[in-house]
């Protein structure tokens, strides 16, 4: 089993408020015994993204050194230094990507995936089952797991989703930022007043497989009626707590409940406008001073006339500098979490590397003790850490696989077509 010293976490100086206290040794100390025992699972990293995306990055030279210089958040030696046991890799495919080239993309990101394992077999190995993750945890390396960041990624295709469960994808998000033809999102206006019935039968087909179904993106009521439907516990992958910011992606109170009858997991998000109302709001006021100085193509104070524009809006910044957004705020989230669903419903999904900053505190992947420091400092118990750092995920995954079997055992793969189920596609 990989164990690090106590003094080692003390040497990172770990920031856990915007001014940077050190975690006390003795809580260290837990924190350091608590990731030697259960793997830290973070259920939504993009770096595969941000390799694709960046032709000159050399996998091998660039994950093995410390990557600040590159602006990423993940490397092997801070995925080290922050225990990580368990990584959910994003194979996130833009939803303006549709049909047939959204499946080869997918499919391309998977084998980058699997790549980053192949090229540092010490440190990464794929996993498939939650015995896997316990497993490679105890021989000290990162289980790699794959999940699919939008139902646009499937191309509405069944066989395509049991294609991509074979190749080793085990959750997938059933909308990213736009509606699919058959769930509506949470970033887009409703169409469907939820899941359509081929979206529901996605869902049933994903329990059958032992394929995790993930909320994160969908709106209120595609949550809804996937829970509605679900055999199997459900995720939120990469979400937070709407009692705490009042943000589209993250999740009320009301389904907070229906999730924890469901005994799934949502894992609290990093994104700086979900964990912030304050942060949300001022970005909303960026967003509008950047179509009043420059709108095209009819509009904006300084349109065509780029240099203006920015000097403008680099002096609406001095005038309104972003609130502060701090790695407590995050705690926060997960102790709101843990108090309306139960200690059993709560991980952590940070959305590194897919996000454009971080809270305070969470700059990195190296940062995720000083979560679980800052959580204990309020009163968690070391049995609660582990539950938020990785079994209750461990959790869910295990029962996900014993609701696939039994529904193999019954239940033939489907054969439905979005086009059977649902009818002519509506204007």
């Amino acid at each position: 089993m990989r164990r690090f010293a106590a003094a080692s976490v003390l040497a990172l100086g770990f920031a856990i408020s915007a001014h940077a206290q050190t975690i006390d040794p003795k809580i260290a100390a837990r924190v350091e015994k608590v990731l030697a025992g259960t793997p830290l699972i973070d259920g939504h990293n993009d770096l595969p993204g941000e390799i694709r995306r960046a032709p000159g990055l050399d996998l091998r030279a660039d994950l093995a050194k410390l990557s600040n210089g590159r602006g990423l958040m993940t490397d092997i030696p801070r995925l080290r230094a922050g225990h990580v046991g368990g990584q959910f890799w994003s194979v996130f495919i833009a939803p303006s990507f549709d049909g047939p080239i959204a499946v080869q993309m997918t499919l391309e990101q998977i084998d980058i995936v699997k790549g980053m394992a192949q090229r540092y077999p010490d440190v990464f190995e794929m996993a498939y089952t939650a015995d896997d993750v316990v497993r490679i945890h105890k021989a000290g390396r990162i289980a790699s797991m794959i999940g699919i960041e939008g139902g646009h990624q499937i191309n509405d295709s069944l066989p395509v989703l049991r294609q991509m469960y074979a190749a080793g994808a085990r959750y997938m998000t059933l909308t990213h930022a736009l509606n699919t033809r058959w769930a509506d999102s949470a970033t887009a206006n409703p169409k469907f007043d939820g899941l359509t019935p081929f979206g529901l039968e996605v869902v049933r087909e994903m329990n059958r497989m032992g394929m995790l179904v993930d909320l994160s993106h969908v709106s209120e009521a595609t949550m809804k009626d996937a829970l509605g439907v679900a055999r199997a516990p459900v995720i939120f992958s990469h979400s937070g707590a709407k009692g705490t910011a009042d943000h589209a992606r993250n999740v009320s109170d009301e389904v907070l409940g229906l999730v924890a009858r469901n005994h799934g997991v949502v894992m609290a998000n990093f994104a700086t406008t979900y964990v912030s109302e304050a942060r949300n709001r001022w970005a909303a006021d960026r967003s509008a001073e950047q179509v009043r100085y420059n709108a095209p193509p009819f509009g904006g104070l300084y349109i065509g006339q780029p240099d203006r524009a920015k000097a403008a809006l680099d002096g609406w910044d001095r005038a309104h500098p972003a609130p502060p957004v701090t790695l407590a705020m995050v705690a926060d989230h997960i102790e709101h979490i843990a108090k309306v669903c139960g200690i059993s419903c709560v991980g952590i999904g940070s959305d590194f590397d897919g996000i454009p900053d971080t809270p305070v505190g969470l700059d990195g992947v190296d940062k995720f003790p000083a979560l679980l420091a800052e959580l204990a400092r309020r009163g968690w118990t070391d049995a609660d850490l582990a539950k938020v750092a990785g079994g209750n995920v461990l959790r869910v995954m295990r029962e996900a696989e014993a609701v696939a079997k039994q529904l193999q055992a019954t239940t033939p793969p489907s054969s439905a077509t979005l086009a059977e189920v649902d009818g002519p596609a509506k204007p």
